[in-house]
């Protein structure tokens, strides 16, 4: 045997025992290029075929032939195990247990806006949108907002363009304090009777709190017709109340003042923590807070073009947070912002 032949067969050899310690295609391709590539041990052995004696060519050739397939045939059955090894790490288990997925659902003030938009329209009240830019006239001027009402100044609402227009500027435009422009572009744009609800989101510079945010939402209504009374809007937050709460919720309205209805009232529920007996959540006087309503001011109805003598109608408003805080017992508003699956997964 000639030292080529020798050679030729540890050649062999070592492609043998390189493929065995293959584990992936990668590793392949490079013992693939370390042994048969240009540079690679077999075109290196194959060029001293020429320096063998010619009476020893014949037999050496046969060698090399030989080699060269055992060595192919050996790439070719490594490759054929990788591939069947790819094919049963992705194989399906039948006998697995499954995998079950986790069903997302809605966020608590999502829940409790749906739910306070079912029962108004269960009363004949239809949805009514508006945008969240708005102009200072429909937020607060066409509302019979006096000019010196802090609620107007750039340290409780957020203004856009201080720059170009001042900030009492009806054209000045401001992230909306509350969804109650809405009703000022529904009544613009009809004529009564309007029966509109209108739930979103509302912007004022609050210091985050337990009770507080900066952003929060609100689902405002309003009714205008001909010889609608305060009785009216009694009953219609009485009946939502029973709804929302629960049917042995009990109601109570007090005298309070905003610029936009007179009289004006706020609502309270009886509590549904300890049942109107007195607890921490309605610091014991055993009643919520969950609206802000009244008979609209007469002053509004000229802003919108509506004859205030035939006129009358009423509006409220209430807090989405407030009533996902009471309906659920939570007890800082800011859980329902922090994004904590573990609290989220209750609801």
């Amino acid at each position: 045997m000639t030292d080529l032949e020798k050679e030729l067969q540890d050649a062999l050899a070592q492609v043998k025992t390189a493929l065995a310690a293959v584990s992936d295609m990668n590793a392949l391709e490079e013992c693939r290029v370390r042994f048969l590539g240009r540079k690679g041990l077999m075109p290196a052995l194959m060029a001293q075929l020429g320096k063998v004696p010619q009476d020893q060519k014949p037999a050496v050739g046969k060698t090399v032939n030989l080699v060269k397939q055992e060595i192919q045939q050996a790439f070719d059955d490594c490759g054929a195990r990788l591939n069947q090894d790819q094919k049963t790490a992705s194989a399906l288990d039948v006998t697995l247990p499954g995998r079950q997925r986790a069903i997302g659902h809605k966020h608590p003030i999502n829940l409790v806006m749906d739910s306070a938009v079912a029962i108004f329209r269960r009363m004949g009240f239809i949805v009514a949108d508006g945008p969240d830019i708005e102009t200072v006239a429909n937020n607060f001027d066409a509302l019979n907002s006096p000019q010196d009402h802090p609620s107007r100044t750039p340290d409780d609402t957020f203004y856009f363009d201080l720059d170009q227009h001042h900030w009492l500027d009806p054209e000045a435009l401001i992230l909306r304090t509350q969804t109650s422009p809405v009703q000022i572009r529904a009544m613009k744009a009809q004529k009564p009777p309007v029966r509109i609800i209108c739930p979103g989101r509302c912007y004022r510079r609050d210091t985050p709190d337990a009770t507080h945010g900066m952003s929060f939402h609100q689902i405002e209504g309003l009714y205008v017709d001909e010889c609608v009374s305060l009785a009216d809007l009694k009953g219609t937050l009485a009946a939502f109340a029973r709804e929302m709460f629960g049917t042995h919720t009990k109601v109570r309205f007090r005298p309070h003042f905003f610029p936009f209805t007179e009289p004006s009232v706020e609502c309270d529920a009886s509590c549904i923590v300890c049942g109107g007996k007195g607890c921490r959540v309605c610091k014991g006087s055993g009643w919520i807070e969950i609206a802000g309503a009244g008979m609209v001011n007469p002053a509004v109805f000229q802003n919108v073009g509506y004859d205030p003598d035939t006129t009358t109608g009423f509006a409220f408003g209430l807090g989405i947070e407030r009533m996902a805080m009471i309906r659920y017992a939570i007890n800082d508003l800011r859980l329902l912002y922090d994004n904590d699956v573990r609290f989220l997964h209750q609801f």
